[in-house]
């Protein structure tokens, strides 16, 4: 039982269709050190969470979990656990998810060398095949068997389905079949919220002509945040946040505006898979 991490969740400096969402980065290591928890523990986490599931209550709550963060299987259990728990108390959530390590486990399996470019996975036509069956097959279905298995309902989605994020191919960067989202249509996953399912998001996108694409699910989860004009987005990772120096923990951004974001990326202290997420 982690609810007090929503708590917790710093500001965001993301204001979109007048919907202000709050942004958290939930290191999977704070998530470990809940193995330690005695039953007192519980009780008193429980009564510190009171309020704040009071507060969001009726809200909906977009999760994206994936990356490094999927790799540790009882961690999955929990995090499961604690997205039944969240529906179970009246609050609204959503997950969004990417399956990196297991779409590189299958592209090794199949000889298809994994190559990254500024964070995004280049996706040739084989690889999108990869892509879209372990992503929207794989581990779709096997987090919506778990939610279930702890007693929640799951629906599990792409974001093909419905149309539910139509993407453009990012041709002038070489990197393949990866999208850039153009549009959410938000109906089916609020339908499905308010009858009380949790919608399980694959990052897959279509370019409404059939094509699919591969969307960075960050990307897809602050798109799918703001289509819904969720309360919170909270992106689920193994690192503390954005360090000003990676090394020095103590360095960790709290808050950051757009502008700060863009001087971050050009000078080279957000990098990588923090990119897509600023």
């Amino acid at each position: 039982m982690r609810i007090p991490y929503l708590a917790k969740t710093v500001p965001g400096a993301w204001d979109s269709q007048r919907s202000k969402i709050e942004l958290k980065i939930v290191p999977a290591e704070v998530k470990r050190q809940a193995q330690t928890f005695t039953a007192f523990d519980r009780v008193s986490v429980l009564s510190e969470a009171l309020p704040y599931l009071q507060r969001f209550r009726g809200k909906t709550i977009v999760i994206k979990y994936g990356g490094a963060a999927m790799k540790d299987e009882s961690l999955k259990g929990r995090v499961v656990t604690d997205l039944v728990l969240l529906a179970t108390v009246g609050i609204r959530p959503v997950m969004v998810h990417g399956g990196g390590p297991e779409i590189n486990s299958w592209l090794g399996k199949l000889g298809i060398e994994a190559v990254f470019k500024n964070g995004l996975r280049v996706t040739d036509g084989s690889t999108m095949d990869v892509v879209e069956m372990v992503l929207g097959g794989r581990v779709n279905k096997s987090l919506v068997t778990l939610i279930q298995q702890a007693g929640g309902r799951a629906v599990g989605l792409c974001g093909k389905d419905s149309d539910l994020i139509l993407a453009r191919q990012m041709v002038e960067k070489d990197i393949g079949f990866v999208g850039e989202v153009t549009s959410v249509a938000p109906e089916l996953l609020t339908t499905l919220v308010e009858d009380n399912y949790i919608p399980v998001v694959a990052s897959v996108a279509s370019d409404g002509n059939g094509q699919a694409l591969n969307v960075n699910a960050d990307t897809a989860a602050g798109e799918i945040a703001a289509a819904l004009r969720a309360e919170k987005l909270i992106l689920m990772t193994d690192v503390a946040g954005v360090l000003r120096n990676k090394d020095d923990p103590s360095t960790i951004l709290t808050r950051l505006d757009i502008r700060q974001c863009k001087e971050l990326v050009d000078e080279g202290i957000i990098a990588g898979g923090m990119i897509p997420k600023a």
